[in-house]
């Protein structure tokens, strides 16, 4: 793919040069979205919202990691959702299907078509359990803890994508990563072999 290519024809007005774009990256940008909210339709929103917004404003791209503005724009919007819900009920954990209002297990993206149902179900509590754990994190430490342990970025991209010093953020790392492992606990025997003896060492 011709990333550079793409934005330019896109930034000329070129609407099926950014819907190639999207189609790259709308994963990674749900992903964002359902990790920061905690259910899949105000994920499924908040992509939307990005996108739109990518889109009016992708003139004023001028450069560097497109994925990162991206992930700029999605986290932003997600939290202006949470600061705007901060005093409504609690959503479900589960992640709701609309269109037969029925829970489901895990999202589609997620799925391992490979795995033996042990194993799915295995993951499917894992998720729950992160999920949930991610949720209890204020909005700036969760942003940080998906940017680096879920996304893969390295610390100066989340910084970059939150527009936080480098210090703050692996402040913020740091202090999101024992949150979570003292919230994980509870699940402890469904984390992979190699993180629990990693975490056990540091211990």
């Amino acid at each position: 793919m011709d990333e550079a290519g793409l934005i330019r024809d896109a930034q000329k007005g070129d609407l099926t040069a950014f819907n190639r774009l999207v189609l790259v990256y709308q994963d990674m940008v749900y992903n964002q979205a359902y990790r920061m909210m905690g259910e899949a339709e105000s994920a499924e929103d908040a992509t939307q919202d990005a996108f739109i917004s990518a889109y009016k404003n992708i003139r004023s791209y001028r450069g560097g990691s497109f994925k990162s503005w991206l992930l700029r724009i999605v986290t932003n919007a997600c939290y202006d959702e949470l600061r705007r819900r901060k005093r409504r009920p609690t959503q479900p954990l589960e992640p709701i299907d609309q269109e037969n209002n029925e829970e489901f297990e895990s999202a589609r993206w997620m799925v391992d078509p490979g795995e033996s149902p042990e194993q799915a179900l295995e993951r499917t509590e894992l998720d729950r359990a992160l999920q949930h754990c991610l949720e209890d994190l204020p909005p700036d430490f969760r942003a940080v803890v998906i940017l680096v342990d879920i996304q893969g970025m390295d610390y100066t991209e989340a910084a970059a994508v939150v527009k936080t010093p480098l210090g703050t953020i692996k402040s913020r790392l740091a202090r999101a990563r024992l949150r979570l492992r003292d919230c994980l606990r509870g699940v402890w025997e469904l984390l992979p072999v190699a993180f629990r003896l990693s975490e056990e060492s540091d211990v």
